[in-house]
């Protein structure tokens, strides 16, 4: 065991060398380290100006990377000449360590070693999901507004491939804020949105109510959007060679094309092992340049992504346009494996980019190396949004239907803090934004980062609530102090708003009372809210769903599908039917 073991890394080694020699005689038979490696050179040029040519550099997946250290061996004894064997695939780099076993792989990702199609890699931050407060003890509740939508369609996206999805893939607000709910939009710019708010009872528990609080961006058309410097940054490593992947963001990409103008600027900045700039700050109408650089991008490498943030940066400060819009946006598929690649040393390091007026979108394609929780808090450090891109149609929706709440940010760090009055309000919870909710003081903190909402945006955010005195409680009455000192009459909360103008400078507040005046017949929106609700609540695990189980969801769904617009809300009833046709029930032992 202990001759095989080095002599077969010692005949890959020998065959790796006996290709080298046949391309050039310069090159000879010993195992190179991996610093005598060629390596890409990011000269922070052009592509063309990297030391591998193109079809090195991007045309092959490349599922073996460098290794740590090359391991010394001794001369092996003479052995026969062995059969002929095929030789790498052109482009591909052949570790000169061996690696011991496929467990090896899995167990030490940092170094770089990735094995194609045998490791589900996906990472998910883990979040408990709010509890119950009592409003006589605990009565305010404040949070950052939430724009992402990314947890819905990579969820919608597992429900069609049959399978369902981890718990912490679900993050409640993100479905809910999917959906346009029709609001009605603010009458001026001078307040950048608008706030709707009705009560009404809860789906599936009639002895509490929910309390919808929502929020309309003001529209801005795509002829007004002011010019725009955008700067793609593209995640090319081996991973992303994929039907799913790179082919899906460059089709994309080129949906983008028709719609930039002459006055907007755009930059393809790519990364894998090396960065490089494949399309230099181009102006916008020269669509056929543009989509010559989107065609000539392929896949293969390692992702060195911490190093494509700082060029994608310096190419958005070379063309930063006074006034305009400036924002980075990532497409990537998954994690970072060389450079840096803490989550948190890059969030800080996005945190202080922002500074510079450029913010930061990240788009997330595929699956089984997706690292969704650095793309959400890299979008959240970068004031800008996550989104997940499973579809051509997608694709479009983000990057041209909605492309002016995805770029134009109208406000920012936006904060809601409701004050529950407990002469009326016995328990609530907030549904959703587990990622997002902040400490009582944090609002009147200006120091305090929190969420943006871009032009023509919606965000909707739901509790649940017991009025006092009713059934629905789920905490007993407190024996001592159960007893507000003050009330606001018949106030059911207050609602105060913040927010800070795209330019910043001091927050603006927003304050009005809200009343518990049930709607005798419940809107379209509220229902289809507490629909989209429940059902990421059933697939987070239903601790709060109270049995409403999924054909419930899709009943209520279909009932308040409204004007459904593209057919989203009635794809969503019908993904809960799928999940519940998934959905397994425990098997009674005998």
């Amino acid at each position: 065991m202990n001759t095989l073991r080095i002599t077969l890394p010692l005949l890959l080694a020998g065959l790796v060398a006996t290709a080298g020699s046949a391309a050039s005689s310069a090159q000879t038979a010993a195992p190179r380290s991996r610093a005598s490696l060629p390596e890409p050179v990011d000269t922070g040029n052009d592509c063309s100006t990297q030391a591998f040519p193109p079809r090195f550099r991007h045309s092959v997946p490349m599922h073996a990377t460098y290794a740590a250290a090359p391991v010394a061996v001794p001369a092996p004894p003479p052995a026969p000449p062995a059969p002929p064997a095929p030789l790498p695939e052109a482009g591909a780099l052949v570790s000169a360590a061996p690696i011991a076993s496929l467990e090896a792989a899995r167990a030490a990702p940092s170094q770089g070693v990735m094995v194609a199609g045998t490791i589900d890699r996906d990472h998910y931050a883990h979040r408990d999901a709010n509890p119950v407060h009592l409003a006589a003890t605990d009565p305010v509740s404040t949070f950052s507004i939430d724009v992402d939508t990314g947890s819905y369609t990579n969820v919608r996206h597992m429900l069609k491939e049959g399978r369902l999805p981890p718990a912490d893939a679900v993050r409640t607000e993100e479905f809910i804020n999917y959906f346009d709910y029709g609001y009605t939009p603010p009458t001026t710019r001078a307040r950048p949105f608008s706030v709707t708010t009705e009560f009404a009872p809860s789906p599936w528990n009639a002895d509490r109510q929910l309390l919808l609080v929502g929020i309309q961006g003001y529209a801005v058309p795509a002829s007004e959007i002011p010019a725009a410097n955008l700067v793609f940054l593209v995640d090319v490593s081996g991973s992303m060679s994929e039907e799913d992947k790179l082919p899906l963001l460059k089709a994309s990409l080129k949906q983008v094309v028709p719609k930039l103008r002459a006055q907007d600027r755009i930059s393809l900045v790519t990364y894998a092992g090396a960065t490089c700039v494949a399309l230099r700050s181009t102006p916008g109408d020269q669509h056929a340049t543009i989509n010559a650089a989107i065609d000539a991008l392929g896949a293969g490498g390692s992702t060195n992504g911490a190093a494509g943030i700082d060029l994608a940066y310096a190419q958005a400060a070379k063309g930063f346009i006074k006034g305009g819009v400036n924002r980075v946006i990532l497409a990537t598929d998954g994690d970072f494996n060389v450079g840096t690649v803490g989550v948190k040393e890059l969030e800080d390091r996005i945190a202080d980019k922002r500074k510079s007026g450029v913010a930061l979108t990240t788009l997330g394609f595929g699956e089984g190396n997706y690292n969704d929780e650095m793309a959400v808090e890299l979008a959240d450090a970068g004031n800008g949004s996550h989104h997940y891109i499973d579809s051509l149609e997608e694709g479009r929706r983000v990057l041209v239907d909605e492309m002016s709440a995805t770029l134009l940010t109208i406000a920012k760090d936006v904060k809601i803090q409701v004050e529950f009055n407990p002469g009326v309000v016995a328990e609530y919870r907030l549904i959703g934004y587990e990622k997002r909710v902040l400490a009582r003081e944090d609002f009147n903190n200006d120091a305090v980062d929190a969420g943006e909402i871009g032009a023509g945006a919606n965000v909707t955010a739901l509790y649940e609530i017991t009025l006092k005195g009713a059934k629905g409680a789920r905490m007993d009455p407190l024996r001592y102090g159960d007893t507000p000192t003050a009330s606001a009459g018949n106030e059911l909360a207050f609602l105060r708003m913040r927010y800070k103008s795209p330019e910043g400078g001091a927050s603006r507040l927003i304050e009005q009372p809200l009343f518990p005046t049930v709607s005798a017949a419940p809107s379209e929106r509220i229902r289809f809210a507490a629909a989209v609700a429940a059902f990421a609540e059933s697939l987070r695990g239903g601790k709060y769903a109270e049995g409403f189980d999924y054909s419930k969801v899709a009943a209520l769904a279909r009932a308040s599908l409204g004007a459904d617009k593209g057919g989203y809300r009635a794809e969503m009833a019908r993904l809960a039917e799928l999940a519940g046709g998934m959905q397994t029930e425990p098997v009674a032992m005998p």
